[in-house]
């Protein structure tokens, strides 16, 4: 039986070529679910519930169509038949932060996409930002199966931080999840060539178990509310340093490209 689901410990890393030149990196965990294995993985560990409060809990609205009542298997297939995406109930993983003592944030979630025939179908990228929006970035090539190696490109449409605009374009990299987990985002100008910044998600997987969420929330406690101090803090330190200060522009209408 496969697995249904699997704790990473990450470090997260931010490079930005300047002006100004700025780099930071910080400790964080991940949860890769089975969405249609959710409960079966909250029964690893009395520390981790579904949709109420915990050391770790995962919340179904959170995510998706951020509608409890919608299943995200319902609310993914739907999303997917508007690209000719058919996964004949292949299997389908999320990854993301789950909450922590009760508290979420949930920068970058994404759903891995599988064919019945186990082949990567689509990747599906929501990010959020801090204001409570989110929006969500799908990764294809129309039905066909996708390489894990291959890079995707996908104009930048959604507001994450105030010293960039709305404008220029991410090129995507996830290596398969596995032993070990990498995922790699590219923000580059209109004309493709000039480097915003660099995000990198590493990871090293571990076991679902209550003796590894303990390690895991020792090494990182509090990780969620530090995850959205650190993103103020960094934010003020590079508005110190001189960054061009971007006001945030109203949401698009449309929440998926």
């Amino acid at each position: 039986m496969a697995s249904a689901g699997v704790l990473y410990r990450c470090r997260v890393m931010h490079r930005r070529p300047g002006p100004p030149r700025y780099r930071f990196n910080y400790r964080s965990f991940y949860l890769l679910l089975d969405i249609d294995a959710v409960d079966r993985a909250c029964a690893a560990s009395p520390l981790l519930s579904r949709n109420r409060f915990n050391v770790l809990s995962f919340y179904d609205a959170e995510h998706g169509a951020h509608d409890a009542s919608v299943s995200l298997r319902t609310w993914l297939e739907a999303l997917l038949a508007d690209y000719a995406i058919d996964l004949a109930g292949g299997r389908v993983q999320l990854l993301s932060m789950p909450r922590v003592f009760g508290y979420g944030f949930h920068p970058i979630s994404v759903f891995y996409c599988e064919h019945a025939d186990e082949s990567l179908r689509a990747i599906v990228v929501e990010v959020h930002n801090t204001f409570g929006e989110h929006h969500f970035y799908v990764l294809h090539e129309h039905g066909a199966p996708m390489s894990w190696r291959a890079a995707q490109h996908k104009a930048k449409a959604f507001h994450v931080s105030p010293f960039f605009d709305r404008s220029g374009g991410y090129r995507f990299h996830f290596a398969e999840p596995g032993a070990r987990l990498g995922m790699g985002i590219r923000l580059f100008e209109d004309d493709g060539e000039r480097l915003r910044i660099t995000t990198t998600l590493t990871g090293e997987r571990q076991v679902l178990t209550t003796a590894n969420i303990l390690k895991a929330v020792c090494n990182v406690p509090f990780m969620t509310i530090k995850v959205v101090v650190a993103i103020h803090w960094q934010a003020f330190k590079l508005w110190l340093r001189g960054a061009v200060f971007h006001r945030k522009p109203e949401q698009k209408r449309e929440n998926v490209s």
